[in-house]
């Protein structure tokens, strides 16, 4: 096949979960296929970036778009695209060079296929194609920013929130339809995409693992015990999340265990998260290698109460043998049997028990961690990848007939 994989934003370093979904299967489609990666991008030109792309990809493609990176720039240009009917989460992705691009492309007939890498590209493909396209949802949008809303303090920003729900509930709906399939991560996201546009065609291709990297390990032995969370600390579901873990669980558990540790794991450490370092609350910030620290970790928390999609660092831990205790939203879509699998708890009571448990029953620890690798050994990056390249001869047949 000849494929195409446009995705907005840098695609390296491979260090959120959407890139980590995005670069394991695009490169293992790489190589069985004419594939073509277009990877734009804001700020400056990026010779480095580019050029390590061009590593790791045969035919990529980079657009440097200019678009402001951050700060008083980015909310100027938030209030300049208010007016949009499309979400600023989409309208900022979009850039008349990426569509002239792909315009152009399609036009010539270069690929058979192409992907929507999130739904923040969607505008920069043309409405009337003549090559079938597919939208990987990595999560349901509108859901997640429902929950950012429901969960944000600040008025400005729950404000601003309020209008991109609105947006995106009415954007995401339309997009949806536009597409000849999508690709969810989950049953769960699935359903919620029905519910949007019901008969559309959406099928799962589950979250993988990189069980070639992420090799099991022997139970912890740490004394005192270490406790980890790993994920980009500049993303706001992982800055409440920890946030919700020190102020609501985390003394229940020092209480039991006083030498116990916390360790938060991840670039980028927000300002409010950089406030929670403290004697038994360690920010690593940005480390050379998650694997270090998972090594070593005597159980992995996943406390998300915002999010969408399917968290990945559940499996990278199940597949080291971890035990996790998650919330529901932390685990949801992953293919899993709470109890067996891993821990879930949804208050912070039933979350600090369930740690305190786990770190007095070793025999209990290490059955989780036993089944856990299990399970995560099966979801191999080679495996999803198969799944996905599926899914796009689909995506060719329907649009032929």
């Amino acid at each position: 096949m000849r494929i195409l994989w446009v995705k907005g934003g840098k695609l390296l370093p491979v260090d959120t979960g959407g890139k980590i979904r995005s670069f394991n299967i695009a490169r293992r489609l790489a190589e069985k296929n004419d594939f073509t990666l277009l990877s734009y991008y804001d700020g400056r030109p990026d010779a480095a970036y580019e050029a390590a792309i061009a590593e790791r990809f045969p035919n990529p493609r980079t657009i440097c778009t200019g678009a402001p990176e951050g700060g008083m720039r980015q909310v100027l240009d938030y209030l300049r695209r208010l007016p949009l009917p499309a979400p600023y989460a989409v309208t900022k992705f979009t850039h008349p060079d990426v569509q002239h691009t792909i315009s152009k492309w399609f036009d010539e007939g270069r690929f058979d296929v192409a992907v929507c890498d999130f739904l923040s590209a969607s505008l920069n493909f043309p409405e009337h194609r003549r090559v079938p396209c597919v939208l990987f949802q990595h999560n349901v949008e509108t859901v997640l920013w429902q929950r950012l809303f429901a969960t944000e303090a600040d008025p400005l920003r729950k404000l601003s929130y309020r209008v991109e729900v609105s947006k995106m509930a009415k954007y995401e709906k339309a997009a949806l339809r536009r597409f000849q399939h999508i690709v969810a991560v989950s049953q769960r996201d699935r359903d919620e995409m029905m519910k949007f546009a019901p008969g559309c065609p959406v099928t799962i291709v589950p979250t993988g693992v990189d069980t070639e990297k992420y090799l099991r390990v022997p139970s912890a032995t740490a004394d005192p015990p270490r406790i980890i969370f790993t994920g980009s600390m500049d993303w706001e579901p992982n800055i409440d999340a920890v946030q919700y873990f020190c102020d609501q669980i985390w003394p229940a558990v020092v209480s039991n265990f006083p030498d116990a540790k916390f360790q938060i794991v991840g670039r980028n450490p927000h300002p409010s998260v950089q406030r929670l370092q403290s004697e038994s609350v360690e920010v690593a910030g940005t480390v050379p290698s998650v694997i270090d620290y998972l090594r070593v970790a005597t159980i992995v928390v996943v406390p998300l109460r915002i999010g969408g999609g399917t968290r990945l660092k559940i499996y990278e831990a199940m597949a080291m043998g971890k035990a996790v205790v998650s919330t529901s939203i932390g685990a949801e879509g992953l293919d899993i049997v709470p109890g067996r699998d891993l821990l879930i708890a949804d208050s912070p009571e039933l979350f600090s028990s369930s740690i305190v448990h786990l770190l007095r029953e070793r025999k209990l620890r290490e059955a989780i961690e036993t089944a856990a690798a299990c399970v995560a050994i099966q979801y191999d990056w080679s495996r999803v990848a198969a799944e996905f390249e599926n899914v796009l001869r689909e995506a060719m047949a329907s649009f032929c007939t």
